[in-house]
């Protein structure tokens, strides 16, 4: 892979091979960075550019990393393929979504199995009818972290889109019509909730042959609120971060076995 950087450092996240652990976190706010990082051994901050945070430390002995990626697909698949080419391996995205099933509440985590391609990101790595899928051992951790730490959570189809508003505010959009019509099938077909970024992890995961999984926060639920349900915001990411440091703790364990 061409690295336009002028020292060993990858050219967008600033990091080099010896920075970076086997398994990495990858929330997509910078700020989440050190909050994560609490949770390793020894955390030290290897690495600060653009959008992207990078601390390094140790679970079970083992080196691991948090990278922010930024909001969205393209930022997120540069932060993954630059990574991959420090060593990385296994990833776990940490963020947050919104509900979108009547049963997806503020506060549960919601843990994604594969993602909708209603982004951009992706159609430059892979046609549309290949699936982007989570990793199934990442996935499964994931889901037995939630039992361990009596999560409330969910397991199911995302959806990743590119347009924020364009899930918010569709009506007043000129494609509106569209974005209404895709929303009332992803409903139909069960999709659990939207978030903008695990669909490009997935397919960019799938074609460089690492492991990639998904966990995220439910903040709130529209659908809910739309049905006069309750629905109040929650914005404290720590629940979705144990979870995805007790899967990773999982990880490291069965793969020295």
């Amino acid at each position: 892979m061409i690295n336009y950087s002028q020292n060993e450092k990858q050219y967008h996240i600033g990091v080099s091979r010896e920075d970076i652990g086997d398994y990495v976190i990858l929330p997509g706010d910078p700020g989440r960075c050190e909050k994560i990082a609490k949770y390793f051994d020894n955390p030290v901050k290897v690495g600060q550019n653009r959008e992207y945070t990078t601390y390094t430390g140790y679970l079970n002995g083992t080196k691991v990393s948090v990278c922010s990626t930024g909001i969205g697909g393209p930022s997120a698949s540069i932060a993954l393929e630059e990574l991959v080419a420090c060593g990385a391996h296994t990833f776990i995205r940490i963020g947050t979504c919104g509900g979108m099933q009547l049963d997806v509440k503020s506060g549960d985590v919601c843990v994604s199995t594969a993602s909708i391609r209603m982004e951009g990101t992706t159609k430059e790595y892979a046609p549309i009818e290949f699936p982007a899928v989570a990793n199934l051992d990442v996935t499964n951790a994931l889901v037995d972290a939630c039992k361990k730490l009596n999560q409330p959570y969910h397991v199911g189809v995302s959806q990743s889109k590119d347009a924020f508003y364009g899930q918010h505010r569709p009506e007043t959009l000129p494609n509106g019509d569209e974005l209404l019509r895709k929303w009332k099938a992803w409903l139909a077909l069960d999709c659990k909730v939207s978030e903008m970024e695990s669909a490009a992890l997935f397919i960019v995961g799938q074609y460089l042959r690492v492991r990639v999984g998904s966990c995220f926060l439910v903040v709130a639920n529209q659908e809910r609120a739309a049905a006069g349900l309750d629905n109040p915001q929650v914005h404290d990411t720590d629940c979705a971060i144990r979870v995805a440091v007790e899967a990773l703790r999982t990880l490291i364990d069965e793969d020295k076995k």
